[in-house]
């Protein structure tokens, strides 16, 4: 299933997309908690449970705890993760571009979640960032407790997964010579526009993920391009710190990122808008504007 966190009438719910609609799961189940990190706090069991509800729901039930989905303000997926844990060199292809070494372990860093943005909400550049660039990528959702996690239970350990655009002030990345600050600004975390389940996603490592700014198709490329793949990458995460439900994992972008643009860079100004597609997930849409100063 398809995960939706949305506001209506200044409530923040979360729901099913089904069709064009959304069904409201604590509407329609009263024993489900308000907020989507409660739910999948609740685990596998609570998410069978629901499906299995799901397809034993009335047409009268259906109408009565839906809504349409224009009538709502998509929100992102998650909006306090525990952590944003994200990857760097993780695709042959983008490794490629740059001539770097492939490593011969994840490269990790974070991201802190007031960077977090959703579903056509902007991503605002400030005046000094003069380099700013997309990354889109595939994120997990971590839905139980893990350490020494095995590659071979990984999946058990996984909720579902996200597109996750790993914004970044290249300028201010390059010299610093790491990445935290170039990639921690407010809205440098655009996530969304849903959760897809991980039985929705029976294969996560041979998913089509493209980006597009302005129309442009800018990177083109499959999962299946990783260095370390979804499961690889839990299992050494969970080595060094403990994996927590509602974590968000980004897994890296693939080749076609702006500062690597042949003959010349192609950095986001405003008005740009991005677009990121991953296959069984959907499309996750943001424009650029520029910061406003009082």
């Amino acid at each position: 299933m398809k995960l939706i966190r949305f506001l209506y009438n200044e409530e923040d719910l979360y729901g099913l997309l089904d069709g064009g609609r959304i069904l409201i799961l604590p509407f329609l189940f009263d024993w489900l908690p308000k907020r989507v990190e409660d739910f999948i706090n609740m685990g596998t069991k609570a998410v069978l449970d629901v499906e299995r509800l799901v397809n034993e729901v009335s047409e009268r039930d259906r109408k009565e705890f839906s809504i349409d989905l224009n009538e709502v303000k998509l929100l992102a997926p998650i909006l306090n993760p525990p952590k944003i844990i994200c990857l760097g060199l993780n695709y042959w292809d983008h490794a490629a571009e740059q001539g770097a070494r492939i490593p011969d372990e994840p490269i990790i860093f974070m991201k802190p979640r007031t960077s977090i943005v959703g579903p056509n909400q902007p991503i605002v550049k400030p005046d000094f960032v003069k380099k700013l660039d997309y990354e889109g990528e595939l994120a997990v959702i971590i839905g139980k407790k893990g350490k020494y996690i095995p590659i071979s239970e990984a999946r058990e350990y996984i909720f579902g997964y996200t597109i996750f655009n790993d914004v970044t002030a290249r300028d201010i990345q390059f010299k610093d010579r790491q990445w935290t600050r170039g990639k921690s600004f407010d809205t440098f975390a655009p996530m969304g526009p849903c959760i897809a389940t991980k039985d929705q996603i029976k294969n996560p490592e041979n998913l089509r993920i493209r980006t597009w700014v302005n129309g442009e198709l800018r990177q083109d490329s499959s999962t299946s391009n990783m260095v370390f793949s979804v499961y690889e990458v839990v299992h050494h995460l969970s080595r060094v710190m403990t994996l927590e439900p509602c974590d968000v994992i980004a897994t890296g972008t693939p080749a076609g990122v702006g500062v690597f643009m042949k003959p010349e860079p192609k950095f986001l100004k405003p008005g740009d808008l991005v677009e990121i597609e991953i296959e069984g997930i959907g499309k996750l849409r943001n424009k650029v504007i520029a910061e406003a100063y009082a």
